[in-house]
């Protein structure tokens, strides 16, 4: 007998929660100890945060663990960006580990394990018609672009491997690419380049 849509999101769901409830238990040493990090070498806050569009362009307060120092100095002036990451941050970034409170947002739904990405707000006019179908499905921990090239492939290839996932997603599609996800982070492929700085990006 096949499994209808709802049938197969509410699966979706279900593994989604228990994933999201295993991560934060197992990692909770780490977290701590990672925002413990954070506080003693760039100070308060400990968390970055920001409005993404989420499932139909809802938006939704996407967390991370902050990766860079503040924009002023302790003379007010302003910081040049590729000076603003630290070296934490870039260890973080480079592990993805800046990204691990997004277990969060996936155990109360506005996040599934995999999905496109959530890009930024202000980007939503910018979507064609077509482009805007990424929004069909809750955005992702990691998704197909991510493992696919991440920040080394163009605007376009990103949204066509978007729009690919919306159109073919299914357990047997999300389980490669959470391996392929696992491939990535241990050899470092397709990582955020130096000049990468919150707020400009959308991953």
């Amino acid at each position: 007998m096949s499994i209808t849509e709802p049938g197969r999101r509410w699966i979706k769901r279900v593994l989604d929660i228990v994933f999201a409830v295993s991560g934060l238990i197992a990692l909770a040493p780490v977290m701590v100890v990672i925002a413990c990090l954070v506080k003693i070498t760039m100070g308060s806050p400990v968390f970055y945060r920001q409005l993404r569009p989420g499932f139909h362009g809802e938006p939704f307060e996407l967390v991370k663990f902050r990766t860079m120092r503040g924009e002023y100095d302790s003379h007010g002036r302003r910081i040049p960006q590729e000076e603003r990451p630290t070296r934490l941050g870039y260890w973080l970034r480079k592990t993805s580990l800046d990204e691990v409170p997004e277990l969060w947002a996936i155990l109360k739904g506005d996040m599934s394990l995999v999905g496109p990405r959530p890009l930024l707000v202000e980007y939503l006019p910018r979507y064609t018609p077509e482009q805007a179908r990424r929004h069909d499905v809750k955005p992702g921990l990691t998704g197909l672009a991510q493992v696919m090239g991440r920040h080394t492939i163009s605007w376009d290839d990103r949204f066509t491997y978007d729009i690919y996932y919306v159109d073919h997603w299914s357990r047997r599609l999300d389980a490669r690419i959470i391996l392929r996800t696992l491939r990535v982070m241990t050899a470092g492929d397709g990582r955020r380049p130096a000049n990468y700085f919150e707020g400009s990006d959308h991953s």
